[in-house]
């Protein structure tokens, strides 16, 4: 589930809808993006404050450990960091700096590291550097293994396990000559699998042009199941593993993403950093390197400054039906006619005034959605408490 700030109130939806239809919550197994931190970095979709989007997510790592142990509480993204322009580098470093301020703020929170580390879940991007990425994989699983384990010490080795999920890079994908996404997409989900990757994302060709048709969300989908079916490299355990190249480019991005992470701690920690903008002016600057060498002709990116062609004939592309936002709303309207308002006002109530203490807010979301809160209605009652974050201008 790809949501970030109001993260808990999705997960609590799925819980009630889970208990709806009979299934327990310790039967529930999934994932939720949950990852604020990288939203100020990078994305922008935050709604409150950085010190109370962290109170959310701890909240959610503690009530989890108790009542939904199969669920991946967090996926700490890199992806949208290096969508934004970030090097490879600077997108292992920056997405496992996060994940130790995730850490430290949940044991402060006073939760052991095994009750919550071995659900962490990460999820990387994959550019067209084949080698370079493959590496950048390996590096990043290497670095926050030997990160947790010197730091704190777990004694369940799952604690320190980087288990990743990978979508190919959107960023990469042209809108000129679209079919030449189709061989960008291979290369680097190829470069995934042969890093490791737990779970593939392949975006669909007409990524740049609009959401997906079917035909392309198809070719996606084969894409995938080439490499899974017919290739043979998803049969093997590090398939580059002793290879020259990649074994000194892990090295070299290890080394390098360790030293961007203690220079970060040494600025006060990610959250820290995010809030003098650190983080942003490195990608801002890493955006403008590449921009540069695009237009100069440095690098080169076929059909836009290299095979270029006159006249293009555009792919079908997706139309969504126009109607389908007024159906919604119709649906909003008669829930909100037809439910318990009363209990409503209660729910949202008990939300806001929790928000002022330590109390867990994760039960109390959960109640509000069973009494047909809205997640907009929720998000508000912790609002007129958490307030909203704006970032500073300059970064």
């Amino acid at each position: 589930m790809t949501i970030n700030a109001p993260a808990m109130v999705l997960l609590a939806m799925y819980v009630v809808v889970a208990e709806e239809n009979g299934v327990r919550r310790n039967q529930i197994k999934g994932t939720i993006q949950n990852d604020i931190l990288k939203e100020y970095i990078a994305r922008g979709t935050h709604i409150f404050p950085p010190k109370e989007s962290m109170r959310l997510i701890t909240d959610i790592f503690e009530y989890c450990s108790k009542e939904i142990p199969l669920w991946n509480t967090i996926s700490i993204s890199g992806y949208h960091i290096r969508e934004a322009g970030s090097t490879a580098t600077q997108e292992v470093a920056f997405t496992l700096s996060n994940a130790l301020a995730y850490v430290q703020a949940a044991i402060n929170k006073g939760l052991d590291i095994d009750s919550f580390a071995p659900r962490l879940s990460f999820f990387f991007n994959c550019h067209n550097d084949f080698f370079e990425e493959i590496s950048k994989f390996r590096a990043a699983r290497k670095l926050w293994h030997d990160l947790i384990t010197k730091r704190f010490n777990p004694s369940n080795p799952k604690s320190a396990m980087l288990r990743f999920h990978t979508q190919v890079a959107g960023v990469s994908l042209t809108a000129q000559q679209p079919l030449n996404n189709v061989a960008r997409v291979t290369i680097q989900a190829l470069a995934a699998v042969c890093g490791g990757t737990q779970s593939l994302h392949t975006n669909s060709y007409d990524e740049a042009l609009g959401l997906p048709t079917e035909e392309s969300a198809t070719v996606a989908l084969r894409t995938q199941q080439i490499i899974a079916e017919e290739s043979g490299v998803a049969s093997v355990v590090d398939p580059l593993g002793g290879s020259y190249l990649v074994e000194h480019l892990t090295d070299q991005i290890y080394e390098n993403a360790k030293m961007k992470i203690l220079e970060i701690e040494a600025l006060g920690g990610a959250l820290q950093a995010i809030e003098n903008g650190f983080q942003q002016r490195e990608i801002h600057e890493a955006a403008w390197s590449h921009m540069t060498q695009v237009e100069a002709g440095e690098r080169l990116i076929v059909g836009v400054n290299h095979g270029v062609l006159e006249e293009e004939e555009m792919p079908d592309l997706l139309k969504p039906d126009p109607e389908l936002w007024k159906k919604q709303s119709a649906k909003l309207d008669n829930l909100k006619a037809n439910r318990d308002n009363k209990k409503v006002g209660i729910c949202l109530d008990k939300i806001e005034s929790a928000s002022k203490s330590d109390e867990n807010l994760f039960p109390l979301v959960i109640d509000a959605v069973k009494n047909n809160c809205t997640l907009g209605e929720i998000i508000n009652a912790m609002k007129k408490e958490f307030g909203t974050y704006i970032a500073p201008s300059g970064f």
